[in-house]
């Protein structure tokens, strides 16, 4: 397929940026029509020409160079080879995701693949809140922690909302029988993501979520970094960018090394770890790349019977095909097809249509009952839920899970504003001023939160009938990053669009008993979106993967 660029931006998409979906089936708001008037087609292969530093056009190198502040300026030869050689390094180099449009790419490993959408250069971001951003993670990680093990703090805090919210009920049964039973997780792993934007108002950097399950694009996203790191030290002489102020990105190998770390406390040579996956997995490659790095990186085992941990090898099962397949040992082993599990990475099991029949709930309480790691396990899933991110907002509520003054200050101003439905100050606001304001369900996976009019028409229902459905709901503030002009490239085609950003910090946390053994940042993951959009999940078809460039 040629690559082009189109100017248009006549499409929307939402605000919160997902953290983890299958592909989209449904055509992308990135897949502009295609018509000679708004497409250039880059050139084929055989007549691309690789400038040098001397050789490029002089209408590139007479001015301040304007791609980080003014992408759209930069000369059109120059923007083809830009975006050819971001097309043949994503190809070389595993930035692929599965093709929509052919039906077994979900299915078979290399049927199907096209690039995953992109942002050609690094979007510009403060040094400042990067660091911030950083600094928060390893806080999250033990608030999560801490949070996980108080299980009245989440039953009372999920309980008006399980009345109305079926999905959420049911993870707080399994949650209840887990407490009932006395069961505990003495190794503790939490592979975690917390998403923030940047308020161009008040210049704050403000926590959109915190996702503890099914963190997507540690893979992928790492990817990005290094291709535009690659970019920028063939064309950064041009573009007036110098590619070390793109951030190394080791999302990958760090969540591969935390996997291992937790593997080798289980301490089963032959056991296995499982990843729960989605049938028909499109994003499968961004999976896959954390399974391969998992297999060929050496977990730093401090086991000295374990000194030999090379190629952890890891299966990939449904929910479906674990009730089938599964069965726990009186020991409490889980065994899932005649192979020990010592890890369980869910990369699914976060939203209701991933429960389409009893088995899947049936394998999801197998899973809690058994000995086996789970990341996350079920009160690491509850505390990430959008009602205990309001109540963790509260006054006087970090202080229960927390002792340090400094690290609750340091969380405390990255919360936005959020409020609970029964709070009638912040309805009647979110009445009288809806586009200020959000309305978010108890769900993962984007496209279920409520904007703009829609806020004010359902708080009004909501009053009207006096149901208690408002339980299923929080009011978030609405965050209003800077718009940038971009270049985003999807199926091989670019869009000259204006767009805003999401930073998500991928970080990690491994407890066995007292001792943390792993407690740190792990990367990162941009994502931008067309401005007018309100959704922006990438592999949902909403944004583009995209990295960092420190100011």
């Amino acid at each position: 397929m040629g690559a082009g660029c189109s100017s248009s931006s006549s499409f929307s998409l939402s605000l919160s940026l997902p953290n983890h979906r299958p592909l989209s089936s449904s055509s992308s708001p990135l897949h502009h029509p295609k018509s000679p008037s708004n497409l250039i087609i880059i050139s084929p292969s055989s007549n691309h020409t690789f400038y040098s530093h001397k050789s490029f056009p002089k209408s590139s190198m007479t001015s301040s160079p304007k791609s980080i502040s003014d992408p759209h300026s930069i000369d059109s030869t120059l923007l083809q080879n830009l975006v050819h050689d971001s097309l043949v390094w994503s190809s070389l180099h595993g930035l692929v995701v599965g093709d929509r449009n052919v039906e077994r790419s979900g299915l078979v490993p290399g049927v199907g693949l096209v690039h995953a959408p992109i942002a050609l250069l690094p979007n510009s971001f403060p040094e400042v809140q990067w660091n911030q951003a950083c600094e928060l993670a390893p806080i999250f990680n033990e608030l999560v922690d801490r949070v996980s093990l108080d299980g009245k703090f989440l039953q009372d805090t999920l309980s008006r909302t399980k009345k109305v919210d079926v999905f959420t009920s049911r993870l707080l049964d399994i949650h209840s029988q887990m407490l009932q039973i006395g069961k505990k997780e003495d190794i503790r792993l939490g592979l975690h993501r917390s998403d923030y934007m940047l308020d161009e108002k008040t210049n704050l950097l403000l926590q959109i979520e915190l996702n503890t399950i099914s963190c997507s694009f540690s893979g992928l996203g790492c990817l990005v970094s290094k291709l535009h790191r690659s970019l920028l030290s063939h064309y950064g002489k041009p573009l007036g960018l110098d590619s070390q102020k793109v951030p190394i990105n080791d999302s990958a190998s760090k969540f591969a090394d935390a996997l291992a770390k937790a593997w080798t406390e289980y301490s089963n040579p032959s056991a296995v770890v499982m990843v729960v996956v989605q049938p028909g997995e499109r994003n499968m490659y961004d999976q896959h790349w954390l399974s391969s790095t998992l297999k060929e990186r050496y977990p730093f085992s401090h086991n000295p019977e374990l000194i030999n941990t090379h190629n952890v090898t890891s299966i990939r099962k449904t929910l479906a095909e674990i009730d089938a397949q599964g069965k726990i040992l009186s020991d409490g082993t889980l065994q899932v097809d005649g192979e020990t599990v010592a890890v369980i990475y869910f990369r699914a099991g976060y939203a209701p249509t991933d429960y389409p029949s009893e088995s899947e709930w049936k394998a999801r309480l197998l899973i809690e009952e058994s000995s086996a790691i789970k990341c996350p396990s079920i009160s690491y899933h509850l505390t990430g839920t959008k009602k205990v991110q309001q109540e963790l907002a509260k006054p006087s509520v970090l202080e229960r899970f927390l002792e340090n003054k400094d690290d609750i200050a340091k969380l405390r101003k990255c919360f936005a504003g959020l409020w609970s439905l029964d709070d009638s100050d912040a309805v009647k606001n979110a009445i009288q001023e809806p586009g200020a304001y959000v309305m978010k369900p108890q769900r993962e996976g984007g496209g279920n939160n409520i904007y703009g009019d829609d806020v004010k028409e359902t708080l009004l229902r909501l009053q009207k009938e006096g149901s208690e459905e408002e339980a299923a709901y929080i009011l978030m503030q609405r965050i209003f990053p800077t718009v940038f002009p971009t270049v985003l490239v999807r199926d091989g085609i670019c869009y000259k669009e204006h767009a805003v950003s999401e930073l998500g910090i991928f970080s990690a946390y491994l407890r066995n008993k007292d001792m943390v053994i792993s407690n740190e940042q792990c990367g990162y993951l941009m994502r931008t979106k067309v401005s007018s959009s309100n959704e922006g999940g990438v592999a949902a078809g909403f944004a583009v993967l995209d990295s960092l460039y420190l100011t």
